[in-house]
């Protein structure tokens, strides 16, 4: 062996044995500590403890002298309820929908309605196509790609640039016919925080597409959960498709299930009228209506879009220390070692990190057996497939601050360990 590689050897075994050591020292801790799922911690869930008081007794008459406890109102949600999340959603109060506390939900019904029933533009139900693909940008949100895998929908993975999907394989591949949608979580993307730049939207809302009824699944799940002071803002992509002449191609969707309440919160749609009318035609033979009284507590409490800036910059306040922990443990044991790349969102709920390729799946057992609970690798691509290996995704927002700062210095250890272990096991091969 060369005497320069030998000595790489050498430090190559010394690391591996200290991390090593790290790593028995943090299984000897015993955590328990889940850093799988996006949820709200209890501290949030109080923010909005006033809505279990609401409507109080005598208050359940809507703005149109409605009662909200009975059958009553359209389907589209109560008027009141779409004035006050307009601003939020980009569009006119008569084109957003109001549901029940899921906007996977909605998202979920939509696919189906356009299997089912086709979708205004389109010649016929989806499902008389030989083949249905979606254009999926990855690293994703793994609930949308269970969809698609639920309904034989097959995907097409698109890398993510740093502001959003590489545009030049989407327009190639949205020219073919069978491409009939696009998932797209424009802001403070899951899990990587990407936010898409007005450029890709305004290429997103003009490109041609070979279907005629290609619709793009737009999930602004994450609009306005800001983990800095300087909220970022994104184009409009209902205006931007109107002006290009698709005003069809955008379904907006958002919720406030990690605004309010993640079990009792609100999902909503913002669409083109005719989208509007197409949705509210199908769900009506679903059901007589949402929860109208759910709808009639969350205009009490928020009342307007500077009570919704309120309510977020108290959640801001909650979630940023525990996301400037993750950062500064990564930062003390992997900044400068060249094996693992984090990103720094400025909003959303998750932390994405690309470890050395081949190590991903091996970071996760390393930390389960250490008591972190972490999202199985490849979760964030279609078929639950990472081709590389190496994207991982963390989610700060449930565990006590402390919590947090324990898993992610052990999660750091857990990448060092695996890497070094990989490094180790490809030399000595």
């Amino acid at each position: 062996m060369h005497p320069a590689s030998a000595r790489a050897a050498e430090g190559l075994d010394a690391r591996f044995a200290s991390v090593g050591d790290d790593y028995a020292k943090l299984c000897a801790a015993r955590l328990n500590i889940d850093m799988t799922r996006g949820k709200p911690s209890a501290a949030q869930l109080d923010l909005s403890n006033a809505m279990l008081n609401l409507p109080g007794n005598g208050d359940y008459l809507q703005a149109d002298g409605g009662d909200a406890r009975n059958y009553f109102g359209s389907v589209q949600g109560l008027l009141e309820a779409r004035v006050l999340f307009a601003r939020m959603m980009g569009a006119p109060p008569e084109r957003i929908l109001i549901g029940n506390n899921s906007s996977l939900a909605l998202m979920h019904d939509c696919i189906v309605y356009a299997l089912i029933k086709g979708v205004p533009g389109g010649a016929a139900p989806w499902s008389a196509a030989k083949s249905i693909m979606f254009l999926c940008p990855v690293p994703g949100y793994d609930r949308h790609f269970a969809i698609c895998e639920a309904y034989g929908i097959k995907m097409l993975a698109v890398p993510l640039t740093g502001s959003g999907p590489d545009m030049d394989i989407v327009e190639r591949l949205a020219l073919d016919p069978s491409v009939r949608g696009m998932w797209c979580v424009p802001k403070y993307s899951n899990p990587t925080g990407e936010i898409y730049s007005e450029e890709t939207i305004e290429r997103i809302a003009r490109m041609p597409t070979g279907a005629g009824d290609f619709r793009v699944f737009w999930d602004n799940a994450y609009g306005v959960h800001h983990l800095t002071g300087r909220p970022m803002e994104i184009a409009n992509i209902l205006e931007l498709c109107e002006q290009a002449g698709h005003s069809h191609r955008p379904l907006v969707f958002a919720s406030t299930s990690k605004m309010t309440f993640a079990g009792a919160g609100l999902g909503l749609l913002a669409a083109s009228e005719a989208n509007i009318a197409w949705f509210v035609a199908r769900c009506s033979q679903r059901s007589i209506g949402p929860d109208k009284l759910n709808q009639l507590r969350h205009v009490r409490v928020l009342r307007d879009h500077a009570g919704i800036e309120r309510l977020m910059a108290a959640h801001r306040k909650l979630l940023q220390p525990k996301f400037e922990a993750v950062d500064a443990a990564f930062a003390r044991r992997l900044q400068g070692k060249g094996i693992a790349r984090w990103s720094k969102p400025l909003g959303g709920y998750f932390v994405s990190v690309d470890v050395h390729e081949g190590c991903a799946a091996r970071v996760v057992a390393l930390a389960k057996r250490a008591g972190i609970e972490m999202v199985p690798a490849g979760q964030t691509f279609p078929y639950r497939t990472d081709p590389r290996d190496s994207n991982l995704r963390i989610a700060p927002s449930f565990p006590p601050l402390n919590d947090v700062s324990a898993a992610a210095e052990g999660i750091a250890i857990c990448i060092e360990y695996a890497v070094a272990e990989h490094r180790s096991s490809e030399r000595k091969g």
